[in-house]
């Protein structure tokens, strides 16, 4: 870079960034929608250069602004620039200083950058993008569980109590929309529980027996089966495949209904969302996922009682004795229990899911398998509490 030099009154530096030719855009002068009444900011658009330059100076002394106060040039539309453009700038800059007034420059190029900080004038650098560390996207995630547990418990709350009161206030239920529900969630998903809890029992039965024959104790195939469908793998399973198949159906339908704005328009016509969408699906899934546990219990004890028949050679009357004597009051109530619980939360979490969404399509898409994804890591944590309560804790 040459040394500054004197000519024609301004301070004139060998840096072109750019050559100005006739068929570039003519320099213009606008105010930015950003300009307050302590900050004016003027947008150049175009080409910089010697006959542009006295053009600027001229506008911008009439946009001059107070004492006090500030005025920012904008660069970023600048395409090319030369040394009487520099030298304007610096001059410009300049004047403020002597007026009483700041102005700063922005977006400028980086060879005119070099040029100006010769000459001490303030220049705006962009902000440095700080990439947050472990702690901070640590203490980010942290902070949005804690609000989205909270967003989620006032839905479950005011759901369970619109649930409750609809039950005994007449005329607050719609048992249409119940019913109708009710059919989509358990009578067409009987074949799809039915054949995988079929298929499972038989699974639980050969394990069982693979290890069970070489000790004599082929009829305990019974008692482990029957035990294991009916406390864990009978609920647990039924509650996986309805979140797949019901959950992500109630999140893709309420996140629609979002993104077409029927939701907004339910609220200003004073129909409740809780009332109106989310009563109905709650209780017909906490009434249906039940009755699918008890068809998954039976089913997978079919299944072993088959095994026990065909390939361990056990009578049909003493298996299904051993079975009977194996299972207690207790297995069938908890079993039960389980399955209402997480009726309950596969139903929340698509209401959740399909009432936050914001966007289009692909954030359907992606509240769905949010959706079904929260509702499995649901199940079987609460399955796992449920182990250790009642079979350690009330053992």
């Amino acid at each position: 870079m040459l040394p500054p030099i004197l000519w024609g009154g301004y301070l004139r530096t060998e840096v072109q960034t750019a050559h100005a030719t006739s068929t570039q855009p003519q320099l213009t002068l606008t105010d930015s929608p950003q300009s307050t009444a302590r900050a004016r900011t003027l947008v150049l658009v175009g080409v910089l250069d010697a006959r542009a330059a006295g053009t600027l100076a001229r506008q911008v002394r009439k946009k001059l602004p107070a004492k006090k106060s500030k005025l920012i040039l904008d660069l970023t539309g600048v395409t090319a620039i030369d040394n009487a453009g520099t030298a304007t700038l610096v001059d410009l800059w300049r004047l403020g200083h002597a007026r009483h007034f700041a102005v700063e420059l922005t977006g400028v190029q980086p060879a005119v950058l070099t040029a100006l900080k010769q000459f001490h004038v303030t220049v705006a650098l962009p902000k440095p993008v700080v990439v947050p560390g472990f702690f901070e996207d640590f203490g980010t995630g942290v902070w949005g569980a804690i609000e989205a547990l909270g967003r989620f418990t006032v839905l479950a709350s005011d759901t369970t109590v619109g649930a409750v009161q609809s039950l005994f206030t007449p005329g607050r239920m719609r048992w249409a929309a119940y019913f109708r529900e009710s059919s989509l969630m358990g009578s067409q998903a009987l074949g799809i529980v039915g054949l995988i809890t079929f298929l499972i029992g038989l699974t639980l039965a050969f394990q069982s027996a693979y290890q069970l024959r070489q000790f004599g104790a082929a009829i305990y195939v019974a008692a482990l089966t029957a035990i294991s469908m009916v406390r864990e793998m009978g609920p647990l399973i039924t509650a996986i495949l309805v979140a797949g198949r019901s959950g992500s159906s109630i999140t893709s339908e309420v996140a629609t209904m979002k993104v077409g704005e029927e939701i907004d328009a339910m609220q200003v016509m004073g129909i409740p969302f809780v009332d109106f969408i989310a009563v109905p699906k709650v209780l017909a899934m906490v009434t249906m996922v039940p009755l699918l546990t008890i068809l998954a219990d039976f089913l997978g004890i079919l299944g072993g009682w088959i095994v026990g028949m065909v390939y361990l050679d056990i009578a049909p009357k003493p298996y299904l004795q051993k079975t009977i004597d194996a299972l207690v009051t207790k297995d069938l109530v908890t079993g039960l229990f389980k399955s209402v619980v997480f009726a309950w939360g596969i139903a929340l979490i698509g209401l959740y899911h399909g009432a936050g969404v914001r966007g289009g399509a692909q954030e359907v898409g992606k509240a769905t398998t949010a959706s079904v994804v929260s509702a499995i890591f649901f199940i079987i944590v609460a399955d796992s509490i449920f182990s250790i309560i009642f079979y350690v804790v009330m053992a």
